[in-house]
């Protein structure tokens, strides 16, 4: 479940005078269904910020339905969609489940719920809906090329030597506390309003006819937060990441024990996109970006973990006992920002300092941000590399959690929350992609 999105739902739903039963994320199925039953509840909410999320998500209406439940199901977050709610999720539990687009849904869409005069002709509607979309999804087929044709049309780089990178400070680097102050300006505000759902680009969003002074209100609590949060040690900011030996064999990445590269590390498994590409482009994969064994050029790869969210459950728990959901969302949606501001500045120190495959000369803040630089970080997760299952092997190739303390879940979740892991690759020809379905 993604915690900001839920505690702002729950904020939404509070102001207009429902009570809501917080019992926390990563909860079971069975636990869910348990809760449900004891305190009679009037609606169930989940929501999903990885995609793992989702099939648990089916396995919550089977089971709510076998359970012989008429309770409806709200369903948000990042990786839901109306579309996967039509498919995937309404077919399996009658009673209802509907996607919530964004939290200032929530109270309108509960509002109908609860009604006796509105609920029977909403869900009628609803159900309606998403037959509709389905009949759509039918009639939408989307072409597929076999594994092997799709390594046929590959993403093909012409190696040479000059383009790859030796490391000027190879080896694993860690950071037991970095500097809240100096990641600061690295801090990308368009997703901070995001996460309160005030969407816009940043600095223009200030300044929005409608939603301009809401922005500016909550911009300025932002930067007393962040600066209180500095001030005080609030949260603890960590990082490791190494530039590693490692050659592409197909569709894998082998990392190597050392530069004779005749020992096998780990090995890196990427998936291909297979979509029927037809006069369009290429089927690539995160592999096509590393020199393939039989190259034999020598190349590398970076592997990162960091975290901005030590210290925020401690501080969470105080602010709760005040029952201060604002500040509770806002500690939590800056502990978001500085992740990914950690994750940002990381890979400029990289990019400049350590690998040192581009200095980013001339490049401002803003160009930054855009990613105009050379090089790529796809976090496990990004549609290049969509199989979270693969951060085990990350977590044990640098030890994440002895040595900067983040776990992750039997279904791959990150604990803090606030927490990175993933790739860095130097090949000028490097971009994002979407490996697809």
């Amino acid at each position: 479940m993604h915690d900001i999105g839920k505690n702002i739902v729950g904020v939404v739903l509070g102001c207009n005078n429902y009570e809501v039963l917080d019992i926390g994320v990563m909860k079971t199925v069975e636990s869910i269904i348990e809760e449900a039953k004891k305190n009679k509840v009037d609606i169930i909410g989940v929501s999903g910020l990885i995609t793992p999320s989702l099939n648990e998500m089916v396995h919550l209406t089977k089971e709510l339905e076998r359970a012989g439940l008429n309770i409806p199901l709200l369903v948000g977050g990042a990786t839901t969609s109306k579309m996967f709610t039509a498919v995937k999720l309404d077919p399996e539990y009658p009673a209802g489940v509907i996607h919530v687009q964004d939290a200032s849904r929530s109270a309108e869409i509960v509002s109908k719920l609860i009604s006796k005069t509105k609920r029977t002709g909403f869900l009628k509607d609803v159900h309606a809906d998403y037959a509709r979309l389905r009949e759509i999804r039918k009639n939408v087929q989307q072409k597929f090329v076999s594994l092997q044709d799709a390594r046929k049309k590959r993403f093909r780089i012409s190696w040479s030597e000059k383009e790859v990178y030796a490391p000027e400070k190879p080896g694993i680097h860690l950071f037991k506390k970095y500097s809240l102050e100096e990641i600061k300006p690295y801090i990308d505000w368009t997703y901070f309003f995001h996460a309160w759902e005030l969407k816009g680009k940043f600095p223009e969003i200030l300044d929005h006819p409608e939603r301009g002074k809401e922005s500016r209100k909550l911009f300025e609590d932002a930067q007393e937060f962040l600066d209180r949060i500095i001030r005080e040690e609030i949260l603890d900011a960590r990082a490791l990441f190494a530039v590693l030996p490692a050659n592409a064999r197909g569709d894998d990445i082998e990392i190597y024990i050392d530069e004779k590269r005749d020992q096998v590390l780990t090995v890196l498994n990427m998936l291909r996109s297979q979509s029927d590409k037809t006069g369009t482009g290429d089927n690539r994969s995160l592999a096509d970006y590393i020199a393939p064994v039989e190259s034999g050029i020598p190349d590398y790869i970076g592997v990162f973990a960091v975290s901005a969210g030590f210290g925020v459950d401690k501080w969470v728990a105080g602010l709760d006992s005040r029952n201060d959901d604002y500040q509770t969302i806002m500690l939590k949606t800056l502990a978001d920002r500085l992740a990914e501001a950690l994750t940002e500045r990381l890979h400029q120190r990289v990019r400049n300092e350590f690998w040192g495959f581009s200095k980013d000369q001339g490049l401002s803040m803003n160009d930054l941000l855009r990613g105009k630089y050379q090089g790529i970080r796809p976090a496990y997760g990004y549609p290049s590399c969509p199989d979270h299952s693969e951060k085990e092997k990350l977590f044990k190739l640098l030890n994440v959690e002895k040595n900067i303390g983040i776990t992750i879940t039997e279904n791959f979740m990150m604990i803090p929350a606030a927490s990175l892991s993933g790739l860095i690759f130097a090949h000028p020809q490097a971009k994002y992609f979407d490996v697809g379905k």
